[in-house]
């Protein structure tokens, strides 16, 4: 009689930190990955602001994304200095890097390129947009970045569409190290609720208002009360003037109206709750270079 023991598959875990320029679409890649909208996303730049962290559960593996900042060569604000401080921190605990570029694009970070050159991390080079494109360039583009980076693996996809995302899950899955779980494996993210209600009530702003007005105003949740089947949300929208103040709230108090009700309908998408949703806007001159607000809004440790 034959005894047939099946060997039990090693846990893999690591931690898979998304680097890039602005609006490279890392948020909608890890989103796409995710299977959850974890990040905000817009067309604008700079839509990110935090290092946001997604668990990806498995039986055989947990892979810890971040998605980061895009990344500032002259931050402008200490705002940005903050900002570029979460993507220093992702160059420092990298399993795999996974560093995301669109298929127009060229080298625009050489320094951040060669920190991950010389680190001992797995590199994976994502070769985004390639829906804007044809094979011949996608070629090209793959055969650029394996001179810039030769030991990595150059993976091109569309995470807007979904195209090939499953093949970069494949290869981040091959060069996972074999490891524990590093988080509770119910856990989707180290965010709190606060923190997404924040941003959604933020990407409404992003959508709804235009120039300078989205990067001078930062949410804060001021008060959540969760019932069996309402949760109660005070928020305070801050800006830096007085006349972006009226601008939030607009003419009888119309645009404010308009931002709350579009807010309104995410966050009960994404809690599966009734909100009530009360926004008051506040002035708070300079809150980008004020290390004291920056602490408040979660930028400064």
């Amino acid at each position: 009689m034959f005894l047939c023991i099946m060997e039990k598959q090693e846990h893999k875990s690591g931690f898979v930190n998304i680097l890039g320029a602005p609006n490279v679409g890392k948020s909608t890649l890890m989103n796409a990955i995710m299977g959850e909208n974890l990040s905000i996303t817009n067309k604008k730049v700079q839509t990110t602001r935090h290092r946001i962290m997604g668990f990806l559960n498995h039986d055989d593996y947990q892979i810890v994304f971040s998605d980061t900042p895009g990344i500032i060569k002259d931050p402008s604000y200490k705002l940005h200095e903050a900002m570029m401080s979460f993507v220093e921190s992702a160059l420092e605990d990298a399993d795999i890097f996974l560093y995301v570029t669109e298929i127009k694009a060229k080298i625009l970070h050489p320094e951040i390129v060669e920190k991950i050159k010389n680190s001992n991390a797995k590199i994976i080079v994502v070769i985004n947009k390639i829906d804007e494109s044809n094979q011949e360039e996608v070629e090209i583009k793959v055969e650029y970045w394996k001179g810039i980076l030769p030991e990595a693996t150059i993976v091109p996809l569309s995470a807007l569409h979904n195209f090939n995302t499953d093949g970069l899950l494949s290869v981040i899955l091959r060069e996972l190290p074999t490891g524990p779980a590093y988080f509770p494996k119910d856990q989707l993210t180290d965010k709190t609720m606060r923190f997404f209600i924040q941003e959604l009530i933020r990407e409404q702003v992003l959508i709804q208002y235009k120039k300078e007005l989205p990067y001078s105003t930062e949410i804060v949740v001021e008060e959540y009360k969760e019932q069996p089947h309402r949760i109660d949300i005070k928020a305070i929208l801050y800006v830096i003037r007085e006349t972006q103040k009226m601008i939030i709230i607009g003419k009888g108090g119309q645009a404010i109206k308009s931002l709350g009700i579009e807010a309104r309908k995410n966050i009960e998408e994404f809690t599966g709750k009734h909100i009530f949703l009360d926004l008051t806007v506040k002035v708070s001159k300079d809150w980008r270079e004020n290390d004291r607000q920056l602490k408040k809004f979660g930028y400064n440790e």
